[in-house]
């Protein structure tokens, strides 16, 4: 889809083309050396979301993106049906504690509560269940949280980071930058280091509160605390980046009381021993019987299995219930006294059984369909379990009605990748469809972290479905963790090149088979996802008609940088997005990048925005103010959202609005009609 008046459509004006080929030349510096004395947040390139350059590029890139959106069709129409069909009731797993039960609510439309615009930073209150009074306790500056509270009520074990303006000033006074006060949580982007483990005693103020771990030579490291079901210890898990391994140490209860009293006000911390002492596997607490302890591990078993230790013999580990030949094994939870809920993947869809937590003896299998399970409750001392259970066409029993599920069939498939490897992709499409490649599709993938991509309701993606007959398809790429921890590493650091190889061999799949064709087809995903589709328009420009990238890691070079962004990546140049941009008309002929749309937001403090502002600078230098003669175009553009961060918490009103402008621009640009 090209407009009419080109570039100067898609750039707008010749001061559009100044600003890119200013900033980009300002980008590319940054990226390549950086002043040492100089603190991240002053530096060209975006990295001061507070600079006067950097609002009004800002503020020109979005009246240049309003324009382009304001030309897409059914701009109304597709937010009125969005709107309806977000308005169902949602609600979390329930959990019991006491005599209650709890569980999250939302009536269709409620916007949910926000901390701090949506960053990642969070704020806890506590308010008193029986009466549902809010107690004075606040507890500021916390982020990437456990929660622990001792089985007395008096006092809860959280996680915390210092205040990010402490260090600010030290570095704005180092460098004579001035006055910095007011500066928003959220929008900073100083390295996130240093996070403690403390101890808040109920009723008193946070300046009062203990602090119980903290490890000063390695301040990239975070620790999640949790008390066992006997209140007699807390466990600490200790790990850096997003890889599935931890350390694990533990404290024995008993003498907590005297232990804090003689801590108050010394710089030291709780006496941990332990258990595990280096990051070759994963650790997660299921279960214990005074020293005796159960573990779901990926230790020697990259499908995971149970396993048993007394810390007491801390040499000795024992399998309770070994790992699998073939499924992943996902959930190990000790419900009913001695009985364990054990959930299995089999090819990206789970099952349901249960096992004896002393001998690991299968009992009985939980019937489900096709789907996810995406959450579970239960305790040792509960006879009774809740499980959240979705899939593609159903959000759950409250909410089944919200689509005719008839007209829809999912389907899964196996890719054969680059270098033969099997790849899972799931595909829905309306079950008239006629595979002659004349359909609109939007192909959705991630291959990061672990993270299994397994079937959910995305109310956005059934609205294309339906009423711009378009196929949906979700690939289970490696790096991933569908298979294991295999398949995870078999999509990460020097193997990388897998998880974009895949993704492309599932969008050659959905054109050879007939489902759409490459100037009919979308890539869309979120932050490593959006990092995905950059990378891959890089690489393949001419097989696709739309991307939408959201949030998405753009400078893999400088990542690290920035707030949590030490914590998940190795500066690897040959696919960091922003510095393989290239112009493909001067090898293919007549191939230009598809039309692109970035979505970030101005509070987003896990993948910073100027990682989108970056790629969009250099996106716009490299193919529209470079060249003598116009080749671009198709319109590159970004939606920048203003008090939202990466995703979780914002209100279900800026969902809508960003699914709104996104698939419009979608619809527009793959020429996809309404289907009422």
């Amino acid at each position: 889809m090209q407009f009419s008046s080109g570039c100067e459509r898609s750039i707008l004006s010749r001061s559009f083309r100044y600003e890119a080929e200013s900033f980009a030349k300002g980008v590319r510096s940054t990226a390549a050396s950086t002043h040492p004395a100089v603190p991240q947040g002053r530096r060209r390139g975006f990295s001061n979301p507070d600079a006067q350059e950097t609002k009004e590029f800002v503020a020109k890139q979005a009246e240049l993106s309003n324009t382009v959106l304001a030309d897409c069709d059914n701009w109304e129409r597709l937010k009125k049906k969005v709107t309806s069909l977000y308005n169902y009731p949602r609600y979390s797993c329930p959990f019991r504690h006491g005599d209650h039960f709890f569980f999250s609510h939302n009536s269709g439309l409620q916007s949910q509560n926000v901390f701090s615009s949506g960053s990642d930073w969070i704020t806890i209150r506590v308010m008193r269940v029986k009466d549902r009074v809010v107690q004075p306790d606040t507890l500021s500056w916390v982020k990437f949280t456990s929660t622990a509270w001792t089985h007395d009520h008096e006092g809860i074990f959280y996680n915390r980071y210092p205040q990010p303006k402490t260090l600010w000033e030290y570095y704005a006074k180092l460098c004579h930058f001035g006055n910095v006060e007011g500066t928003d949580a959220g929008t900073e982007t100083d390295i996130n280091l240093f996070q403690d483990l403390c101890y808040h005693s109920l009723g008193t103020k946070q300046s009062e509160e203990i602090l119980c771990w903290r490890d000063s030579e390695h301040p990239a490291w975070q620790s999640s605390a949790k008390i066992s079901d006997d209140n007699r210890y807390l466990l600490l898990s200790i790990r850096v980046g997003c890889d599935p391994v931890n350390r694990l140490y533990y404290y024995d209860l008993t003498n907590l009381s005297e232990d804090l009293i003689a801590l108050k006000g010394s710089n030291f911390t709780l006496p941990h021993i332990k258990l595990v002492d280096n990051f070759d596997a994963q650790y997660q607490y299921v279960a214990n019987d005074g020293p005796v302890f159960t573990f779901l591990t990926n230790r020697s078993a990259p499908r995971y299995k149970v396993t048993r230790v007394d810390i007491n013999n801390p040499e000795v580990w024992s399998d309770v219930i070994p790992e699998s030949t073939s499924d992943v094994l996902t959930v190990a939870k000790c419900v009913n006294k001695n009985q364990l809920l054990i959930s299995y993947m089999q090819d990206v869809r789970h099952v349901l059984q249960v096992h004896d937590l002393q001998t690991g003896a299968f009992r009985c299998g939980i019937p489900l369909e096709f789907g996810t399970v995406s959450d579970t409750s239960g305790r040792r001392e509960d006879s009774e379990i809740f499980i959240n259970f979705t899939r593609f066409l159903i959000p759950g029993t409250v909410g089944s009605q919200i689509f005719d599920r008839s007209r829809f069939r999912t389907k899964q498939v196996f890719v054969t990748s680059k270098d033969g490897t099997k790849v899972p992709m799931f595909i829905i499409f309306q079950r008239e469809l006629v595979r002659d490649g004349n359909h609109p599709a939007l192909l959705c993938g991630y291959g990061f972290f672990n993270i299994s991509l397994t079937p959910c309701l995305s109310v956005s993606r059934l609205v294309l479905a339906r009423h711009y007959g378009t196929v949906v398809a979700v690939a289970n790429i490696r790096g991933g963790g569908e298979y294991g921890e295999e398949w995870h590493k078999a999509g990460s650091l020097r193997k990388k090149h897998n998880c974009f190889d895949v993704f492309i061999s599932c969008a050659e799949f959905l054109i050879n088979e007939g489902y759409t064709q490459s100037n009919k087809l979308c890539i869309e995903d979120g932050s490593n996802g959006g990092f995905l589709v950059a990378a891959c328009i890089n690489q393949r420009p001419e097989l696709f008609g739309c991307a939408l990238a959201l949030v998405g890691v753009m400078d893999m070079l400088r990542f690290h940088k920035f707030t949590i962004g030490n914590l998940f990546h190795h500066r690897l140049q040959w696919y960091s997005p922003i510095h393989n941009v290239w112009r493909p008309w001067e090898k293919l002929k007549g191939v230009q990048y598809p039309p692109t749309l970035l979505l970030t937001a101005d509070h987003d403090d896990r993948v910073v925005p100027l990682h989108s502002l970056k790629l969009l600078a250099t996106l716009q230098y490299t193919l529209c103010t470079s060249s003598t003669k116009l080749h671009q175009t198709n319109p590159i553009i970004a939606r920048i959202d203003r008090k939202a961060g990466h995703g979780a918490g914002r209100p279900t009103q800026k969902m809508i609005d960003e699914v709104t402008d996104a698939y419009s621009f979608l619809a527009k640009m793959i020429g996809a009609t309404w289907i009422e």
